[in-house]
């Protein structure tokens, strides 16, 4: 992992991790977690985007180095996020057990958060560990209004009795928005203005990202 980043998060209590795919990154991802980051005090939040996902590998993804530079555009005005290569300089598929686990032995002292979907509550008994993961870090599960995560987290504490209340859902608004609907608005020639950041959507529009081949 990077050292500036590394002396950057060193020293704080609580650490926020948001992982994704980011294709694009939008200000869903973003209220979420600033939303996070406040309700939960955290110090820092370190995005990380994916890098080979192994849970997409039927879908074409765009290159990470692409990802991440709309990422690090995105959050260079708020000095509370980070993002890292972690993932993508990873060989082979990248699984959030592994990046919990290199971020718990380079921060011991810290208290993971592990902020995603609540809709990706439903998966993530499918992922690798799921209870290693979930005791590795606090989830945080953000959702959009209306939506109910209760029977995803009955399945998980069903099986897991011991990570119960390490699940937390957080309702965020901006999350009608998605990167499938802004990749095919783009496609399809339509506005994505104020659905992500001005700097993301030049870059997009300057890479000819999401267009129709």
């Amino acid at each position: 992992m990077e050292t500036e980043i590394i002396e950057a998060i060193a020293g704080g209590k609580h650490l926020g991790i948001m992982g994704g795919t980011f294709d694009p990154i939008h200000y869903g991802h973003l209220v979420a977690a600033e939303t996070a980051r406040t309700v939960f005090g955290l110090d820092n939040v370190l995005f990380i985007p994916t890098g080979i996902p192994p849970h997409k590998n039927h879908c074409p993804v765009t290159d990470p180095n692409l990802r991440y530079e709309m990422v690090r555009l995105s959050i260079r005005d708020n000095s509370y996020f980070k993002v890292s290569r972690l993932e993508i300089e990873r060989d082979g598929p990248t699984y959030t057990i592994d990046t919990l686990r290199t971020l718990k032995g380079l921060f011991p002292q810290q208290e993971l958060y592990f902020i995603t979907g609540s809709d990706v509550l439903e998966d993530i008994l499918a992922w690798r560990e799921p209870n290693e993961i979930i005791r590795l870090a606090r989830i945080i599960g953000a959702s959009r209004p209306g939506y109910d995560a209760g029977d995803s987290l009955k399945r998980i504490y069903d099986l897991y009795p011991e990570v119960k209340g390490r699940i937390t859902e957080l309702e965020i608004p901006a999350l009608a928005i998605s990167s499938t609907d802004i990749r095919i608005k783009v496609k399809n020639q339509r506005s994505i203005r104020y659905l992500l950041p001005e700097e993301v959507r030049l870059y997009i529009k300057n890479n000819h990202l999401y267009e129709k081949k």
